[in-house]
């Protein structure tokens, strides 16, 4: 493909699935190389946040809290759900088409002989864009463990692993064991480094010690308290009573909250925060397809749960916010997802399912993810669709004044329910 062709975002992306052999190709080496190509030394302060769920809910309350306290933030997350603009944000704002482009020009003139997956050039591509608009603080999710992954090529100032459980087993390892030693690699030897899982495995404990990280940990070194309608946050430093409950819902939210507070306390001399940003943002921040209400009698709610963890904190949320009729559920998974254990999950909480394909090739087939639900659902009604609007357009007409549907199971699911209703 002759590069000079290459002048809309879509043709580049297009281009960037092709680059690299196989979509996920962890190591560090390659990415580094174009990374020093390219002299990418950011000066402001970097937060890498990591673990097995809630990454993109602590990246947003960051975000939103920082912001409330007037500094130009930057920040990076992935998957997207409707635009590839959305994983590239600084001060607030979506990535434009031009600035994407441009930030894979740079990144390919870089590169030389080196090839690069779809993740590691994007990484490559939003610092580049940091750098150039001066941001203050770079906010960087993991896309797929920590130690390996292409994001911790960039030397944080503190890192947060959210939580540990199992998912992306082929690659991670097939015990909170192995994956907790993956998560703990983005920590730094006298850094802060905040861990919200209140189980945290030993091997994270263990390597944030060999190492000398400065390990905060949920319940010990932090914690957070709900008490009717508000919350409170208590760490090293601060001590603050009767905070507004997150605008995300969820109990399970509080951890993400208190994470994202622990890293900002940790960071408070270089990155000054008021307790006024922090209930700002709280209120402020929001992520899509992260139980998103859209509409009403029937509502729509879309999360992108897709493992056993997320699908507990999802029916947890569920019981927290209950409706008067039924709840309908639509949902599609990859094949590569412990689909028993997030139906196991959910099953006390859905009255009827219908069961789809994502468009993904890695889609785990309708009528194989129809089978497990049947035998772990209590006797729920399961319907087959060959879509996720198929399936959405069928609970919809089955739908009655008093009755939800939840859209869960994958961000495919999610993306193609999300984007009928956006429109």
């Amino acid at each position: 493909m002759i590069l000079s062709t290459l002048t809309t975002l879509e043709a580049w992306l297009a281009r960037l699935e092709q680059l690299h052999p196989s979509a996920i190709d962890l190591g560090l080496e390659r990415v580094r190389h174009v990374k020093d190509a390219l002299g990418l030394s950011p000066s402001f302060p970097v937060i890498t946040v990591g673990g097995t769920n809630g990454k993109g809910s602590t990246c947003a309350y960051l975000e939103a809290i920082l912001t409330a306290a007037g500094y130009r933030t930057g920040l990076y997350t992935s998957p997207h759900l409707l635009r590839y603009n959305e994983r590239v944000r600084v001060a607030g704002a979506e990535a434009s088409d031009g600035e994407l482009v441009a930030s894979f020009e740079k990144v390919e003139a870089a590169r030389g002989e080196v090839s690069l997956t779809y993740f590691e050039f994007g990484t490559l591509g939003a610092m580049l864009q940091f750098i150039a608009a001066e941001v203050d603080v770079a906010i960087l999710e993991v896309g797929l463990g920590g130690r390996l992954d292409a994001v911790n090529v960039f030397e944080p100032d503190a890192a947060i692993v959210t939580g540990v459980d199992l998912d992306h087993m082929d690659y991670l390892g097939d015990s909170r064991e192995q994956i907790g030693f993956e998560k703990a690699g983005i920590y730094r030897a006298d850094r802060p480094a905040i861990c919200a899982d209140p189980q945290p495995p030993a091997s994270l404990l263990e390597h944030a010690g060999r190492i000398g990280a400065n390990l905060y940990r949920i319940d010990e070194a932090f914690h957070a308290s709900w008490k009717n309608g508000s919350w409170g946050y208590r760490g090293q430093r601060w001590n603050f009573a009767d905070l507004p409950l997150p605008a995300m819902p969820g109990t399970y939210q509080l951890r993400n909250a208190a994470a994202a507070l622990a890293a900002l306390e940790a960071l408070q001399d270089r990155l000054p925060v008021s307790e006024a940003a922090i209930r700002q943002g709280l209120l402020a921040a929001r992520v899509p397809g992260r139980f998103q209400r859209i509409g009403a009698d029937p509502q729509t709610l879309l999360d992108v749960a897709h493992n056993p963890q997320a699908a507990r904190a999802l029916a947890a949320a569920l019981k927290e916010n209950p409706v008067a009729g039924r709840t309908l559920a639509v949902v599609g998974m990859l094949a590569d997802k412990d689909a028993q254990g997030v139906v196991d999950a959910l099953a006390a909480s859905i009255d009827a399912w219908w069961v789809c394909s994502p468009d993904s090739p890695r889609a785990l087939a309708a009528d194989e993810l129809a089978d497990t639900v049947r035998r772990h659902a209590h006797d729920a009604p399961v319907m087959v669709r060959p879509g996720p609007l198929e399936a959405y357009r069928a609970a919809q007409s089955e739908a009655r004044d008093g009755d939800r549907i939840l859209v869960f199971g994958s961000f495919y699911t999610v993306a193609s329910v999300l984007a009928v209703c956006n429109a």
